[in-house]
């Protein structure tokens, strides 16, 4: 008999994500992923495929216990979409199972006034291009404004963030080494 829960354990930690963030990536609670994992729940298939698409793998190499090869190229059916009504952001993890990797791409859309949650002091390094619109980068009392075709890097020894001041919406490839989104 397949243990589905301490697989998707496995698959969660070796991920470095936390049952809430993996929650958040599928729309799931947190109560629900605990209970998952201790096998005293069974999602629907639809629901197993959402969790282990976030976990960066799919139903046959779940249920398959030869290494087959590395995924390289991924597309929409691939992502992952969180979005935050109350900062009016969306976030898009462009590679599902970079949190294993040193980094960590996103595609971050903001809505006019919208931002991201501000980011405490962290190791690593993020750096960002803006596909679209302008943005302020924040960064402890420092104000910077990115517009299409800029990049930014933040070196993150300050709390920081994103705001999309203007009236149109703001795209963002955003980078994070090592992962933190």
């Amino acid at each position: 008999m397949v243990e589905i829960g301490q697989k998707i354990k496995f698959l969660r930690q070796q991920n470095n994500l936390t049952q809430e963030e993996l929650g958040d990536r599928c729309e799931l609670s947190k109560g629900f992923i605990s209970l998952l994992e201790r096998d005293m729940t069974s999602p629907s298939i639809q629901t197993l495929k959402d969790i282990l698409e976030a976990l960066g793998t799919d139903l046959a190499s779940f249920f398959n216990e030869t290494d087959e090869e590395e995924k390289v190229v991924f597309s929409n059916e691939d992502y992952a979409v969180k979005k935050d009504t109350d900062l009016n952001n969306e976030i898009c993890w462009l590679i599902p199972n970079a949190q294993k990797n040193d980094m960590e791409p996103i595609l971050l859309t903001l809505e006019p006034g919208g931002e991201t949650y501000p980011d405490n002091p962290h190791d690593g390094e993020e750096v960002g291009y803006v596909l679209e619109g302008s943005v302020t980068v924040v960064i402890g009392s420092k104000k910077h404004i990115a517009k299409k075709g800029d990049s930014f890097l933040i070196k993150p020894d300050k709390p920081h963030y994103l705001i999309n001041r203007s009236k149109r919406q703001a795209k963002v490839i955003w980078i994070s080494t090592p992962p933190s989104f």
